[in-house]
């Protein structure tokens, strides 16, 4: 296992040589779009090129897995399979809200071996506040927290993903909206994870599932005392190219949920 320390020391200088510097300062042509879709700045490919260096130096010869790497090479993937440590990175989550200089943006890291998730750590790079997980529990700067939420769904609060549900989905996760509290996305998943350890949030409900964007967060929520299950109520699979994700503070929020989305 890797000293949590030494990975907040890692987020910390990176954060202060890279991003600290370019928040708010962030050029036009800086900014550029991969897939022809998705946006990206030249520090989120220069944060993940720091990561890897640095990660793979606290375990020897272990895997890499990077949002930006993927984006020019899917089969990275196949990397989750095979019989050794992986890293899995997201240099910045939330790059729009980086680029429109709010401070709802994180590094999110997580290690995996045998499609186990060993330890995650999520990094926010202006208040300095880390969080991570390991298979004993939840921390934030190292001080244990523990979810103990009963959160009735009139009460909840929490996102639903907007698109990459198929349509059937989309029509019927539109239609339950008004049972919650407020429906409402930070714009940076890896925030909202860290929210729902906290108690702050309760639920998010997500279609599209990249690792990079989720292994991170559902183990931090997870080690927490939170409940993380596809729609077909098997826990979160991030080496499948799974899809459909309800993650919350407990297991009886999500089982509300998934009976909202089951009603005819």
């Amino acid at each position: 296992m890797v000293d949590p320390n030494d990975l907040k020391e890692i987020l910390y200088n990176i954060s202060k040589k890279i991003i600290v510097p370019s928040f708010g300062n962030i050029t036009s042509n800086q900014i550029s779009y991969k897939n022809e879709k998705d946006i990206v700045t030249e520090i989120d490919i220069a944060v993940e090129l720091e990561l890897s260096m640095y990660l793979q130096k606290l375990v020897k010869n272990a895997n890499f897995v990077g949002e930006e790497i993927y984006a020019k090479n899917p089969s990275i993937l196949k990397n989750y399979l095979l019989d050794n440590f992986c890293w899995t990175v997201d240099p910045i989550d939330g790059t729009s809200n980086f680029i429109k200089s709010k401070d709802r943006f994180a590094v999110m890291v997580a290690l995996t071996k045998n499609k186990k998730i060993l330890q995650s750590f999520i990094y926010k790079p202006i208040t300095e506040e880390f969080m991570y997980a390991d298979n004993s529990a939840t921390f934030l700067n190292n001080k244990k927290i523990k979810l103990n939420k009963n959160t009735e769904i009139e009460n909840s609060i929490g996102s639903i993903s907007t698109k990459y549900w198929d349509e059937d989905k989309k029509i019927k996760l539109l239609a339950i909206k008004e049972k919650f509290r407020n429906i409402n996305s930070y714009g940076s998943i890896g925030c909202e994870y860290f929210d729902i350890a906290l108690g702050k949030r309760d639920f998010a409900l997500l279609s599209r599932l990249y690792p990079w964007d989720h292994i991170p967060g559902v183990f931090i929520v997870r080690q927490a005392g939170g409940h993380d299950c596809h729609f077909n109520k098997i826990k979160y699979k991030f080496y499948d190219n799974s899809k459909n994700l309800v993650v919350s503070n407990s297991q009886k929020l999500s089982n509300e949920i998934l009976n909202l989305i089951g009603e005819k």
